[in-house]
């Protein structure tokens, strides 16, 4: 992974948007050289969390469902949207 100071992010953020848009690869953002925080593509993003958190309310449907209980229809209907929207 590679490590970039706040200052160096500052003057190339560009050029580190466009890397992390191509490779995908993360970059550590330093300050006074220690990391504190991780800069990641949007794919890498959704792939990671967004899509995680919806195949986790799909599990727990899905357990609603075979214990013999029903979902509400407005919670039902806002998992569907929010999936049709991906």
């Amino acid at each position: 992974m590679k490590a970039l100071s706040a200052a160096g992010l500052r003057r190339s953020l560009g050029r580190v948007s466009r890397s992390l848009e191509r490779s995908g690869e993360p970059v550590a953002l330093t300050l006074r050289g220690r990391t504190v925080a991780v800069l990641v593509s949007v794919r890498d993003w959704k792939e990671r969390f967004t899509l995680q958190a919806a195949r986790e309310e799909r599990r727990r449907l899905v357990a609603e469902i075979l214990a013999d209980r029903r979902p509400s229809a407005s919670l039902v209907d806002d998992v569907l949207a929010e999936l049709r929207g991906r």
